[in-house]
Formats: structure tokens, C-alpha cells, sequence
């Protein structure tokens, strides 16, 4: 005998209203059917489930230890419905999501359009301050950033480690090392970002923590175009690690002293309700747990 739903539910019924007839008006069946399904249950288990004293039925240890087990799943079963209720009234809709970085969002992006490719989404590509201005201000329903403020207004999820690295073309003399601290750098024309960046933030920060004030060869206020000036091999930019899937023209380099590395989350507002925005916070789920796989793999 399987432990189906109805047996499921025809025990929870006696069990709250202690009698046959009562169960059966509480489950909207008949009182043999209720009786039918309890003493089933009861030869299957080879024990009582229910003594009868002061003309109530009331549960043996065995039925309410067998019950707690039971309540559990019947609140899996209603999660797993509302998951695939969700999953089918996303057939269209519009997501606005704001990146700091080309990557990783580009690919947990990729991740959920396979997902719900209907979901129109618009993707804006800007700065720390930019993008959580936006999120608070409702102008995005999601941000992907670095090292996201502790800030009870938003819910977070975590979806890679990331530490600011030097970049520099494969050509540069100090692409050689592994590791550089910012007195070295200090030898090398500097590309800066502009006020507002993450990236920036964590490379004053660095400089400063050394005694150093560094005057940059370019300031500029993407990251595409810290990247293209280093490939054009006008000096050392900085950049979060995964920041972009480019390797052409790029050789990332530890800084010593540029902090640890952080983790780069999806976020939102935490009164936010939107079923597309939730669907994409379990795709970040998803997208951590793959990322973690691979990595022990």
C-alpha cells in the first residue's frame, strides 16, 4: 500500500476533529470512506492508530509521530504546487536588472531567459552608485554588484566571490608576475575609474592603506573602457576578477593589500512581490550551487 494524499488526508482529519463523522464533514467525503482509509492504514502498519476514550478518537504515540512526518510532506507537495503554479503564469512579463559587472550577471541572465524565455528583460550596465540608487528608487527590479551593503531594505543573494585585480596587456613588462603590490604599480602609467565605482573605491582604499597617492594617466567611467584602454596598452587598469569573460588582450594580476575578496550578489528591494522578480532570484540560487559544484569538481 502506498501513503497516498487522500490516506494522508483522511488521518489529519480525525486526528483535528477526533470522531469519523466529524472527519468526513471536515474532508467532504463520506464516514465509511474515512473509516475505510484509517483501518487500511492501520493493517498496513501492523498497529493502531487512534484509541477511543470519552467518545473521541485520540492518536496512539505511533500515529503522532507517523503525523509529524506526514504534515511535512503535505508542505512540500503545497511549495511544489506553488512553484509550478509560478513557473506557469510567467509567460510574459518585464524585467529590469541593473549590472556593475559584464560578468557574472550576463550569464545568470542567460541562465534564466532559458528558463522563462518569454520574460522580456532590460539590462542597464553602470556604476556602484548608479545601480543602487536604481533599485531603491524603483527604476530596476534587480541589481548584480559586488560587495552589496549590509541594508535591511534589500534581500540578497550571493552568487560568486570576487577581488579587485591590476590588468594589463599579455605584452606589459610586469604581465610576468603573479602577484604586484601598489609600490610596483606606482612605476606603471595608471587607468582609473571614475567617482561612484566599486572598483575604484577598493583601489583607493589600497593605495591609501600603503602611504601612496597615485595620479592616474586616464580616468574613465566604464569598466568596457578601462578595458579597452589596456588593450590598447595605454597603462594598468583594475577590475573585479569576473568582471568580463575577455581573456584576448587581458592579464588579470594580484594586488597585494587590495582587500579580501567579496561576494558578488543579486538583489533587490526585500517588500518586492513580483513572481519575475523571485523566479530570478532562484535562478541566482541555482546559478551559486552550480557555481559550487564545478568548483569542488
Amino acid at each position: 500500500m502506498t501513503f497516498s494524499a487522500s490516506a494522508r488526508r483522511a488521518l489529519h482529519a480525525v486526528l483535528t476533529t477526533g470522531s469519523y463523522a466529524a472527519a468526513a464533514r471536515h474532508a467532504g467525503v463520506s464516514q465509511p470512506a474515512i473509516a475505510q482509509q484509517i483501518k487500511a492504514l492501520e493493517r498496513h502498519c501492523g498497529t493502531p492508530l487512534f484509541e477511543r476514550r470519552d467518545g473521541h478518537l485520540v492518536p496512539t504515540a505511533f500515529c503522532e509521530e507517523l503525523t509529524g512526518i506526514t504534515e511535512g510532506i503535505d508542505v512540500l507537495e503545497a511549495q511544489a504546487a506553488r512553484l509550478l503554479e509560478r513557473r506557469q503564469s510567467i509567460q510574459s512579463g518585464h524585467l529590469r536588472i541593473g549590472l556593475g559587472n559584464s560578468m557574472p550577471g550576463m550569464a545568470l541572465i542567460a541562465a534564466f531567459q532559458r528558463e522563462y524565455p518569454a520574460v522580456t528583460l532590460s539590462v542597464v550596465l553602470s556604476d556602484f552608485a548608479n545601480i543602487i540608487r536604481g533599485v531603491v528608487e524603483g527604476e530596476l527590479d534587480v541589481g548584480v554588484l559586488p560587495n552589496v551593503p549590509q541594508d535591511r531594505r534589500f534581500v540578497r543573494e550571493s552568487l560568486i566571490d570576487q577581488d579587485v585585480v591590476a590588468i594589463v596587456h599579455p605584452d606589459d613588462p610586469i604581465s610576468r608576475f603573479d602577484r604586484i603590490d601598489c609600490e610596483q604599480l606606482m612605476q606603471s602609467p595608471l587607468i582609473f575609474r571614475s567617482r561612484g565605482s566599486s572598483t575604484q573605491a577598493m583601489v583607493d582604499a589600497a593605495f591609501r592603506q600603503a602611504g601612496l597617492e597615485p595620479r592616474a594617466r586616464l580616468v574613465l567611467d566604464t569598466r568596457d573602457g578601462v578595458c579597452e584602454a589596456v588593450a590598447n596598452r595605454l597603462g594598468v587598469g583594475f577590475m573585479w576578477r569576473h568582471g568580463t569573460g575577455r581573456t584576448d588582450t587581458i592579464h588579470r594580476i594580484a594586488v597585494t593589500g587590495m582587500g579580501a575578496p567579496c561576494p558578488e550578489s543579486v538583489f533587490r528591494l526585500s517588500e518586492t512581490q513580483d513572481p519575475i522578480v523571485r523566479a530570478f532570484f532562484v535562478t541566482a540560487k541555482n546559478f551559486r550551487r552550480h557555481a559550487e559544484v564545478l568548483k569542488a569538481g
